[in-house]
């Protein structure tokens, strides 16, 4: 699975329920529960999780929280566009995720 095609199947209710933390945030954050996504990266202390939570800090505009995450995270401040990032985030983490195809 791409990056575009986890994006397309977030945004169309369509992702798979098995996905690792920092991937379910990103989807629901694609289909639009910013809230849920929030609480789900919050929930781990993983260094994906902690990025995805910065890039929810970063799109909220709460850029000094997003700058402590991207720290935890060990990743430089996010600086394109949202979608870009997400896109960025997703294919990393997919590349170490286990896919089904």
């Amino acid at each position: 699975m791409t990056a575009d095609e986890l994006s397309a199947a977030a945004r169309s209710g369509s992702a798979p329920p098995d996905l690792p933390v920092a991937l379910r945030a990103l989807c629901l954050e694609a289909s639009g529960d910013w809230n849920a996504a929030h609480e789900v990266a919050q929930a781990d202390d993983g260094r994906d999780a902690a990025w995805v939570h910065a890039y929810l800090h970063r799109k909220e505009g709460d850029l000094g929280n997003a700058a402590y995450w991207y720290r935890q995270a060990g990743r430089p401040s996010g600086r394109g566009s949202f979608e870009d990032e997400w896109r960025a985030i997703a294919g990393e983490l997919l590349g170490g995720a286990v896919r089904a195809r």
